[in-house]
């Protein structure tokens, strides 16, 4: 027969179980704290390690601060006596026999392989910066150490002159033809004022590590920022709305002929640095250089084209700037840079040129 029994006190029900959970978990709880306690010892025995590795690193950085001081303190050195001896044999020169002639042009020629070769070297070893780095940055070291560090910088600031020309392109050609809207046109001068001026900050990051970037194409992109920044301040109105549209094409078409100029300067790069001809740090520019001249030359009628159009801009706006309704400043600041643009880089370009031209002839005629 079926019984019921009697339910069992709530008192003695919660004492089973708590002994029941003190018996699971107070192995459990001893457990994880061993573990715990073999993984403290096994990062203490990890840590005494990394102390001693940061203890000689840190050496070693001493170490190394202290052949970097020594190695610049004996390139300038070097450099000071080449100088000297440089002087004193152009002095010679004038009053040296046909055959001390020879020994002196060896010299010569000597000392500015050898002048080539600590421009290498300075490159590897903290520089001064420039006065705009140091106006930017402050003091700060700006030198890159490792070769690798210094090649993945360049190949940073090529993808970053690639990705900002394309977008250049699709938004001058959206504000050509697609919108028109003041808003749309300082959002374009803004990024071209961002662009130029991050630029100046790369290259003279990459000129402190050995690019061998030059004269003017270094001047142009500061000249463009200041283009730009006027620009940006022009207010809306007639005189304006008149040079918008020609503006704007020109953009257009400067920001294809870039980039048409960094797909084949880039090849042409990377096969002359693989011939041994071209250094490593050599950079893609804005323009035409001397290496150029081999498989590159079908590109000098896109650039001369957008220099004549710079020169088209100025003409256009010194026209404005004695308009009777102008009263804009930038429409004469605009005039006066687009004119110092199209003479820096014609005559940049033209000088290239005749140089090759000269070269070329004067290899011809000893050939002959």
């Amino acid at each position: 027969m079926w019984r019921s029994h009697p339910p069992a006190s709530r008192d003695s029900a919660s004492g089973d179980c708590r002994g029941v959970c003190k018996a699971a978990i107070a192995p459990v709880g001893k457990m994880a704290l061993n573990g715990c306690l073999m993984r403290w010892q096994e990062l203490e025995e990890e840590y005494k390690g990394l102390q001693e590795a940061h203890r000689q690193y840190k050496q070693k950085l001493q170490e190394v601060t202290e052949l970097q001081t020594s190695c610049s303190a004996s390139i300038r050195c070097q450099k000071q006596k080449l100088q000297e001896l440089l002087v004193h044999l152009r002095r010679y020169q004038t009053k040296a026999s046909a055959e001390e002639l020879d020994t002196v042009k060896a010299l010569q020629q000597s000392i500015k392989e050898r002048q080539a070769v600590f421009f290498d070297m300075d490159a590897f070893l903290p520089q001064k910066n420039s006065l705009y780095l140091s106006l930017v940055l402050g003091s700060i070291n700006v030198t890159l150490l490792s070769r690798q560090a210094k090649f993945a910088y360049k190949d940073e600031y090529e993808k970053f002159k690639l990705y900002l020309t394309i977008i250049l392109i699709v938004t001058s050609f959206a504000c050509s033809f697609l919108v028109s809207y003041r808003v749309t046109d300082e959002i374009f001068n803004f990024l071209l004022v961002w662009y130029y001026c991050t630029l100046t900050i790369r290259e003279s990051i990459l000129i402190s590590n050995g690019s061998r970037i030059k004269g003017w194409w270094v001047t142009h992109h500061y000249v463009s920022t200041f283009l730009s920044g006027v620009m940006l301040t022009w207010p809306d109105g007639e005189m304006y709305q008149i040079f918008r549209s020609q503006f704007l094409y020109f953009s257009l078409y400067q920001s294809f002929v870039q980039f048409l100029q960094y797909y084949y300067q880039s090849g042409c790069l990377y096969r002359l640095r693989a011939l041994g001809e071209r250094h490593n740090m050599d950079l893609t520019v804005e323009g035409f250089q001397s290496w150029m001249w081999r498989g590159l030359t079908f590109l000098l009628p896109f650039i001369f084209a957008d220099h004549f159009w710079q020169l088209h801009n100025a003409i256009t706006l010194f026209k404005l700037a004695r308009h009777p309704l102008c009263k804009e400043w930038q429409v004469f600041v605009l005039a006066v840079t687009f004119l110092v643009l199209f003479l820096g880089n014609i005559l940049t370009t033209l000088r290239v040129v005749q140089q090759k031209v000269q070269r070329k002839t004067e290899s011809k005629s000893k050939i002959r």
